[in-house]
This record gives C-alpha cells, structure tokens and sequence, in this order.
C-alpha cells in the first residue's frame, strides 16, 4: 500500500485503499482490522478528502447495545468501526482464529491522530457536561500544536437545539468533530449530521473528560494489561457493572451462537 504526501497528510487512491482493507464481521458490526498508525491515516483521508465519514469504536458494551437496538446497529453499519477492548479480541479469536492488529480504543487513538497532524486542523468538540468541552479544548491546543480549536458545545443540547449546533460546526470551518456523549447517543447523532457539519465526525466516547482532566486514566502499567476496564469499575462500580459483569455473558453466547451458526452453514 503506498501512500503520497500532500498537506501534511498521506493518502492514496481512497476507493481502491477502501475496497482491499480486510473487515471482520462480528454480529451486526464490521469492524476494521487495521493497527494504529493505519487508523489514523485513514482518519487523516477522510479529513484531507472534506468525505464527511464518521468514525467510530465499538467495545463490548457497545456490541451488547447495537444487538438490543437496531438504529445503533444501522448507525454504526455507516461509519468505519474500530475494535476496542478485549471483549472483541476474545470475539475476533472465536470466530477467525485471531485477535485484531492492535487494540484501538478512542482514549488512546484520539491523541495519536491529532499529534499526527502536519498542518494546522479546525476541531470542534461536542460532549460532556456544561464547560467539560471548553475545559478539553483548551488542553488539546496546547498538547497539539496544529490542532486549531474552532468551537466547542457540552453534549446535553435537546433536539430543537441540535439544528443550530450544526449550523454553528458548519459556520467555523471545522475538519474534524470529535462527538464525546455515550453510547449510543453519539453515534446515533453522528449518523443524523454527518451529511451537513461539513466535517469528519469520530465518537469519541469519554475521551472529552479524559482530557479534560476530570477523569483519571489507569495507570500504563493497567492498560498494558488490557485491564483498564478493572480500574474504571473500581472507581465507578454502581454505574458500571451492569456493562462490564453483566454484560460479559450475554456477549459470550452471542459469540459462541454465531459461531455455531457458521459451522452448520458450511455443512
């Protein structure tokens, strides 16, 4: 695969780039099976090309939701879908003998994308509480030299008011929108204004919180054991245990379940 530098960003013949790339059926979700660097310079096309794509994660708790709610399955079977977590390692391994190239949460592959930037690119943050979004602009502004903040909004705006936010993205020239408010919310508005913000659009789940400082991340040494979910459940049980505990065996057995399935299809 070969790429060319143009603006600070590769890219090559985006169609046919598309239509070799591998994807993994998994349920109702394609994920991608790229690692990080790829990722990025797939996020970086888009950006480049004005494609308005969306982009977006897809964890166990994520799956779980997709399987109960046919819009959030539709939702993300339109966007470019990364694999995040172990749950959808243990998946990949179940039904295709192997895990992903590298695990692509957004906590983590949000701030390689936006280092990555050769040249200056209008962002726009929608998410998180009142004053959370402003709070994270600022300190993604100076972590990243070329990321230029154009405008921020906290994400509990109502319907009505959704058609003036767009409008307002639009307004500021922004390339990229980073979307930070829950599952499956994010995604579902990603999905509805991706066609008229004029911008590429990446859920990026609580990330706005992470780097706004209102949320500590586990230590490295955690997330090198994949075990950053443990962490997250020691500091918030009540609101978490239902996704990571109680959502684990209903995963399973609609993995196991579709694996079967698979089976008796090639008798």
């Amino acid at each position: 695969m070969s790429y060319r530098r143009d603006s600070g960003f590769f890219y090559g013949n985006l169609p046919q780039l598309a239509a070799q790339r591998e994807r993994r059926p998994i349920g109702p979700i394609s994920f991608e099976v790229l690692d990080q660097r790829a990722a990025v310079n797939d996020i970086q096309n888009a950006i480049h090309a004005r494609s308005g794509r969306v982009f977006a994660f897809c964890n166990m708790h994520t799956f779980n939701m997709a399987r109960r709610l046919p819009a959030l399955a539709e939702a993300l079977s339109c966007a470019t879908v990364f694999n995040d977590g172990l749950g959808i390692d243990i998946a990949s391994t179940i039904l295709y003998g192997g895990k992903f190239p590298q695990n692509l949460n957004g906590t983590d592959l949000t701030p390689a994308l936006l280092s990555s930037f050769e040249r200056p690119v209008s962002v726009f943050l929608v998410g998180s509480p009142p004053g959370v979004a402003a709070e994270a602009a600022e300190a993604l502004a100076c972590a990243h030299p070329n990321v230029r903040i154009v405008g921020s909004s906290h994400g509990f705006f109502s319907d009505v008011e959704s058609d003036a936010l767009v409008s307002e993205i639009r307004a500021a020239g922004t390339e990229l929108l980073l979307i930070g408010m829950g599952n499956p919310r994010q995604e579902l508005w990603a999905r509805k204004i991706a066609g008229d913000c004029g911008a590429v659009v990446l859920c990026v789940g609580a990330f706005i919180d992470f780097a706004a400082g209102r949320v500590a991340r586990a230590p490295l040494w955690v997330r090198q054991l994949r075990s950053e979910w443990l962490y997250r459940l020691a500091l918030e049980p009540s609101r978490l245990w239902r996704r990571y505990i109680g959502g684990a065996g209903p995963f399973l057995y609609a993995v196991i379940a579709e694996r079967a399935k698979r089976k008796r299809a090639v008798r």
